[in-house]
């Protein structure tokens, strides 16, 4: 039996001891919950996810959370353990890609919320701005793919359902703010 501290650094395990229920980390319940991979029978929902959302940091920890939008599509499976989605002109801040450059470990969330359907994605981000992974989108002037270390899947509690509006958003092309 794996013990589950070995899942978790040390402030996590802290962090369970003083506000959780550690004893509920058994084998079952890591392999459950901690994946090192994205299932196969998952690639579909991530490829058909219109946006998701990006976490980044530089080497200090300062953090930045990214809206990463553009309909079905935005985001290849590679592998099991990578994905790829394309970067495109924005407001010209590049403050994800510029905190990549910096660290790149990063952290992505999908939320379905037509189910309520979660699921985190942390890993290594690497920029591609030549090379045939530019050929995996359309348009797309970078490309960054990551390198899967952690899947965590959490449950539809707390997610508010939302219904999809049914006229795009005549600003949703291209942002030059």
């Amino acid at each position: 039996m794996t013990d589950w501290t070995e899942s978790f650094h040390k402030n996590e395990q802290e962090a369970q001891q003083r506000w959780g229920r550690p004893e509920v980390w058994d084998e079952a319940r890591v392999q459950r919950l901690l994946w090192d991979h994205i299932p196969r029978e998952l690639h579909g929902r991530i490829e058909a996810a219109p946006f998701f959302f990006l976490a980044t940091s530089n080497r200090k920890g300062e953090c930045d959370c990214s809206f990463k939008g553009g309909g079905p599509n935005l985001v290849r499976m590679l592998g099991e353990r990578q994905l790829a989605f394309p970067d495109f002109d924005g407001n010209q801040a590049f403050m994800s890609l510029g905190n990549i450059l910096d660290n790149p470990r990063v952290g992505l969330l999908f939320i379905d919320f037509s189910d309520g359907a979660r699921l985190r994605v942390n890993g290594r981000a690497t920029i591609h701005d030549q090379g045939p992974n530019l050929a995996l989108f359309e348009k797309a002037k970078r490309v960054v793919t990551i390198d899967i270390e952690q899947v965590v899947p959490n449950c539809a509690a707390h997610i508010p359902k939302l219904i999809p509006a049914t006229e795009a958003n005549p600003q949703q092309e291209e942002c030059h703010e």
